[in-house]
């Protein structure tokens, strides 16, 4: 099973192909986001099976619990100059078109991120009893915390390299960022407030020495009351432990009830687009799928 984080690696990589090349339109990210799709699933399918495709939903249940969740990203967003709006709405068109018309299976579930679908996944799998192997394509580092099972794997497809942690790591890994919290997600240390980088506030330091004596220590004997509440937010916020349980059925019922069976690409969509790679390849590599209808 090879798991995409979809809309962390396609805006990875987007952002490299505008550095390089400066286009941006609907047309380029079609051939962007099928190229990238196809890449995967011949690079690695052999070895780990099926792709599925884990996109994040329009409403997180992250931002329910903690209203500043990921808000400073639309600050950064305003400064980087890129029609955003535009960005979301052809990456959602593309998104549509694969749901409705590729055999690839998608998972897309209200009030869940891709983080949570690929977390509810991996341990789905290892509740199933199923040691087969697991790939996660993301460049997010949040995903270290699956390398707890076995059978995961996280390759960082704009780097090309494996991020690869020991289980003493990984332990070491989610202790730590519960503590540091996450500047990228909006989520502030355990000594800092909730709205500390939406207001610009700095946040507390934290020494190496207070790291280590937090990681060795019960949360409860060294917090303060306040203290004891920030760290709680961030295990909620990070912990993949704390995805709510409806979050996770839904995940699970929305994946057993995925069929892609029957579904086969129309010539037509590869010659509307311009997709004439994209045909030839899935014409003479993919002959035993019913991927086009002629």
């Amino acid at each position: 099973m090879i798991l995409v984080d979809m809309n962390q690696t396609m805006i990875s990589n987007l952002m490299a192909q505008i550095k390089s090349s400066g286009e941006l339109n609907e047309n380029f990210m079609r051939h962007m986001v099928l190229n990238s799709i196809r890449s995967y699933e011949k690079k690695f399918s052999s070895t780990y099976g099926e792709l599925i495709l884990c996109y994040d939903s329009r409403r997180y249940w992250r931002r329910e619990v903690f209203p500043y969740y990921k808000q400073n990203r639309k600050k950064d967003r305003e400064k980087s100059g890129l029609d955003w709006n535009k960005i979301f709405e052809c990456l959602n068109t593309i998104r549509d078109e694969i749901k409705e018309l590729f055999p690839y299976k998608v998972i897309e579930v209200e009030g869940a991120e891709a983080d949570d679908v690929i977390s509810v996944m991996c341990k789905f799998h290892h509740q199933s009893g199923n040691t087969s192997p697991v790939l996660i394509l993301s460049g997010d580092k949040d995903f270290v915390q699956l390398q707890k099972y076995s059978f995961v794997t996280q390759y960082n497809p704009v780097l090309k390299k494996f991020i690869k942690f020991t289980r003493k790591e990984v332990q070491e890994f989610i202790n730590e960022h519960v503590i540091k919290g996450d500047r990228s997600d909006g989520i502030p240390n355990y000594l800092s407030p909730d709205d500390t980088f939406m207001t610009g506030k700095r946040q507390r330091p934290l020494s190496k020495k207070t790291i280590k004596l937090f990681i060795a220590n019960d949360a409860v004997n060294i917090c303060d009351d306040e203290q004891l509440k920030n760290y709680n937010r961030n295990k909620t916020l990070i912990d993949f432990n704390y995805i709510p349980e409806y979050i996770q059925s839904d995940i699970i019922s929305y994946y057993k009830d995925l069929n892609t069976v029957r579904k086969s690409v129309p010539l037509e969509y590869f010659r509307k687009y311009q997709l004439n790679d994209l045909m030839a390849e899935f014409c003479f590599t993919n002959s035993n799928l019913p991927w086009l209808k002629k």
